[in-house]
Parts: C-alpha cells; sequence; structure tokens
C-alpha cells in the first residue's frame, strides 16, 4: 500500500517537494541538514571576519599607542584687509624719469642738421625720414603748445608729454614752442631750449621745423620712437 504525502512536523518541506514514502524523508532530512551546516558556516565564517577586523584595529593601536583629541587652538580668525599693493611700476616709471631728466646746459647745436629748419635725427636714421616729416607724410596724433610757460615749467611739461606720448604708442607729434614775438627782445627763448630738450630725450628719433600750415617756425613736428606696447 502506498503511503500519503506526510508533514514533517515543524521542519519545513524545500519547495516543491512531496513526501510519499521513507526514502523521500531521509532525502529531506538530508537537505535540511546540509542547509544547516550551510547556515552555521556562514555564520562562522562571519564571526572570524569580525574577530580579524577587530585585531587588525587592536594592532593599529598598538603601533600608534594612545591617541588624544586634538583642542581647537584659541584663535580667532580675522578678515582684514590685505595690505595696499607696491606700485613697482611707478617706482620705476619715477626712476626712469630721473635718468633722462633734461638740462638747459645741453649744447645741441653740432647736432642738429645744418639746413633752414635745424632737424635733428639720431644716428642710424635716414635722412628720407626727416624728408618724410618735412613733407607731412607722417599724420601728426597729438600736439603740446608750450606757450605762456616759464622755462622751467615748459621743460617739466615738455618730458611729460613725451614720456605719455610714448606710452601711449604715438608716433608722430607736434610741440608749440612760439616764434618769441612777445618776448623781450622778439627773440624766441623756448625755440633753442625745446630743440636742446628733445634731443636729450630717449624716445625722440628725430624732429623737423613745421610745415607753414602747421605753425611754421613757431613749432616742431617729432617723430618718437616705437613702444613696445604701441603699434
Amino acid at each position: 500500500m502506498r503511503a500519503k504525502p506526510t508533514p514533517l512536523g515543524a521542519q519545513a518541506l524545500p519547495a516543491g517537494l512531496v513526501v510519499r514514502s521513507l526514502q523521500d524523508l531521509k532525502l529531506v532530512q538530508k537537505r535540511l541538514a546540509q542547509q544547516r551546516a550551510e547556515a552555521e558556516a556562514l555564520a562562522v565564517a562571519r564571526r572570524e571576519a569580525e574577530v580579524k577586523r577587530q585585531q587588525a584595529n587592536r594592532l593599529f593601536e598598538l603601533a600608534v599607542g594612545p591617541v588624544t583629541r586634538l583642542h581647537p587652538p584659541n584663535k580667532v580668525l580675522l578678515n582684514n584687509d590685505p595690505p595696499p599693493p607696491i606700485p613697482v611700476q611707478h617706482q620705476l616709471d619715477e626712476q626712469r624719469v630721473l635718468l633722462e631728466s633734461i638740462s638747459d646746459d645741453f649744447d645741441v647745436s653740432s647736432l642738429l642738421d645744418t639746413d633752414d629748419a635745424l632737424s635733428f635725427r639720431r644716428p642710424g636714421i635716414s635722412v628720407e625720414v626727416t624728408r618724410k616729416l618735412r613733407r607731412g607724410e607722417w599724420s601728426i596724433q597729438s600736439q603740446l603748445d608750450l606757450h605762456g610757460l616759464r622755462t622751467d615749467e615748459a621743460r617739466e611739461a615738455l618730458g611729460q608729454y613725451i614720456r605719455e606720448a610714448h606710452k601711449l604708442g604715438l608716433r608722430c607729434v607736434r610741440v608749440v614752442h612760439g616764434k618769441g614775438l612777445g618776448s623781450p627782445g622778439k627773440s624766441p627763448v623756448l625755440k633753442g631750449r625745446v630743440q636742446s630738450w628733445l634731443v636729450q630725450k630717449n624716445d625722440v628719433l628725430a624732429f623737423v621745423q613745421a610745415r607753414p600750415a602747421e605753425g611754421g617756425a613757431g613749432a616742431l613736428v617729432v617723430l618718437l620712437r616705437p613702444s613696445p606696447g604701441g603699434h
């Protein structure tokens, strides 16, 4: 007679397995024993891993020694204003001005071309440059008028003007010194001085007397050296 399916009490059967005989019952017991063994093995592995982790932490503590938490420093962080920048470029400009200071005692007569207008060109500058200046082939980009200034005021104004014009990248400027008609003796006081001052400025490459429509004998057309930042 074939036995009816029998439950195993409190023990759960593997899914889909029905006990129909004693042989089936033994098979179920075997599978349940395997499951219990696997669960115990997994639990043992987890306990061993935890023990190893704790031992590793203990080894680190033994190697480092006692650890004391650092107390926060008794400091107050203030948002102080940064120190003012050092005007290095301004200082360099001032030193350059001192090095290029112009003198009233400089004799320029030997440096001027002995033509009708007494033009000037530095060594290495061709005669064609002054010819082009006379013909107006260089466009005048700026002008300085020294009328009404004393000699010391005119000297300072001219030095500053040439320095700033060169820094701005200007190449051709006009300096009006006047014909001296209002001076005692009707002689041009500033004309010779301006020529002497311009010769002493390293930024000046050449100058010529202006054309009649641009001031004639009362003005000079000046060619400046190209500046590093100019065009």
